[in-house]
């Protein structure tokens, strides 16, 4: 089961939500919260696999909700569930450490297909959102690999040599959970929704040595 808490400060839309992914068999809604305070309280206590992250809320909004929930717990997942694509909420977001975006319009399936993919560590984005950050990215004129840190890339090369988690962990003699976040990172900031496309960027772009 995948263990999600909700945070929105719209009662309907929580209702929503989960009426629909309580008919999901492989998700549970853990808990809920009504505000970005609560949020963090509820996220930092409960440890769920994922949190599904408003970001227009009055006390405190979800950017920094987020942003405080990844500096105490930064294996932590958020996925920002929002009726904004504006620049002012998409990047700030995603620097405050969400890993994907979906807007409340995007169809129910999409919602839960988000969530698990967010859960196996991959990053899941709107059309319209990725679209935005990929032009946002090609206007500074770098590649996007070069946002990686030097430790991503190492785990980037090893992806692409077709390790597993475990394989990087071991080879890199870090924890797993710090492997994951790593490719969690690296999905995000290729904007890519798998380990494959990762694998395939890396080559495309000459980053595996013969």
């Amino acid at each position: 089961m995948i263990k999600v808490l909700l945070v929105d400060d719209h009662e309907m839309v929580r209702l929503g939500v989960r009426t629909y992914l309580a008919t999901q068999p492989d998700i549970d809604v853990i808990g809920e919260a009504g505000s970005g305070q609560e949020g963090v309280k509820q996220a930092l206590a409960l440890r769920p696999d994922l949190i599904l992250m408003d970001i227009v809320m009055d006390d405190m909004d979800g950017i920094e909700a987020t942003r405080q929930i990844i500096s105490a717990w930064r294996e932590a997942k958020v996925l920002m569930m929002t009726s904004f694509v504006d620049d002012d909420k998409v990047y700030p977001a995603l620097e405050a450490g969400a890993t994907s975006y979906v807007l409340k319009t995007t169809k129910a399936s999409e919602m839960a297909t988000a969530i698990r993919r967010t859960y196996q560590g991959e990053s899941f984005f709107e059309a319209e959102v990725t679209s935005k950050v990929l032009a946002r990215m090609r206007s500074q004129d770098a590649p996007l690999h070069e946002h990686l840190t030097a430790r991503e890339k190492e785990v980037l090369l090893l992806i692409a040599a077709g390790k597993t988690n475990q394989e990087i962990a071991d080879t890199l003699v870090i924890a797993l959970k710090t492997t994951k976040v790593h490719v969690s990172n690296i999905l995000s900031k290729l904007m890519v929704n798998d380990r494959t496309q990762a694998a395939i960027y890396a080559h495309e772009h000459h980053l595996i040595k013969p």
